[in-house]
């Protein structure tokens, strides 16, 4: 007589399968939402990103400053040439909220090197790790004196995306000062009150002065 074979003797590597299926059926769908979604991301006309970037700096600045925009394509380009010492951002439209900065053309090769590794996917602390092994090498230029980043944001809620307006747009001052302590500034290592100038990363390649005045 012949035996029957069990159609279901596998019946654990069938629902291995079957899992498998509808992970890659899943992931298929996760990954086509999401570049649907980078699709629909609207990239505001060139003169609202040069006005709203020109916001983070000091008025008598803004005219002569170099500023970098987003193209059609999401990459960061020249809009500004600039003939001062002041670089600024545009808001990267990929990104929640509002958020432009400019800061001084001695940080231009310390910003430009972390804009590098973010476009090739390096996270936070392997962006700090590289910089860091880069500056101490000498391969990455630091800034040899205190050197400011000026850092506006707000909500989208609040951003008139035809006219480049923010309301309500929050400061925050930052003064980069490669390798400065607590001993050779006078400073504290965290705020005790709130506005109070501390500085953060003490004796690192990225010690900078964090100011965040406060909201009322």
């Amino acid at each position: 007589m012949e035996i029957l074979k069990d159609p279901f003797k596998n019946r654990s590597d069938l629902n291995s399968k079957i899992m498998k299926s509808y992970f890659l059926f899943g992931l298929m769908i996760a990954t086509a939402a999401g570049m649907a979604q980078d699709a629909t991301v609207e990239i505001p006309a060139p003169e609202i990103q040069l006005k709203t970037a020109l916001l983070a700096a000091p008025a008598d600045q803004r005219s002569e400053a170099m500023v970098y925009a987003y193209n059609s394509k999401g990459e960061l380009q020249v809009l500004q040439e600039g003939t001062n010492n002041l670089v600024c951002i545009a808001d990267d439209p990929n990104r929640e909220g509002i958020s432009v900065s400019c800061y001084n053309k001695k940080l231009e090769p310390f910003m430009a090197r972390g804009r590098e590794l973010t476009a090739e996917g390096k996270s936070e602390m392997e962006k700090r790790e590289i910089r860091k092994q880069e500056a101490e090498s000498g391969i990455l230029q630091l800034t040899d004196t205190p050197s400011m980043l000026y850092i506006l944001s707000g909500t989208k809620e609040n951003y008139d995306k035809t006219t480049g307006a923010l309301i309500d747009g929050k400061f925050r001052y930052v003064i980069y000062m490669p390798y400065a302590t607590t001993e050779s500034t006078g400073l504290p290592s965290k705020p005790e009150v709130p506005g109070m100038p501390w500085l953060m990363d003490p004796g690192t390649h990225r010690a900078h002065i964090m100011i965040t005045p406060e909201n009322k």
